[in-house]
């Protein structure tokens, strides 16, 4: 575990059309869907991936954050 302060804000960016928003991240639980304000498509996390911000956002979400690995 790390004792770093947890970043809650992360960008997502859609694979689809490049669409860039920045989101607040849940602080104990996966976020497995995300809908692209842009182009409507609906994110899911890659193979291996815990949940859309570990594959999609610039950075991971807290529970990766805090060396406890994935959340789901």
């Amino acid at each position: 575990m790390t004792d770093q302060p947890i970043e809650l804000q992360s960008t997502l960016t859609c694979p689809e059309c490049g669409h860039r928003e920045t989101e607040t991240m849940p602080t104990e639980t996966c976020q497995w869907f995300y809908e692209c304000r842009s182009c409507g498509i609906v994110l899911k996390p890659q193979p291996g991936d815990c949940c859309v911000f570990c594959s999609y956002a610039t950075v991971p979400c807290p529970p990766v954050q805090r060396g406890g690995g994935c959340c789901g």
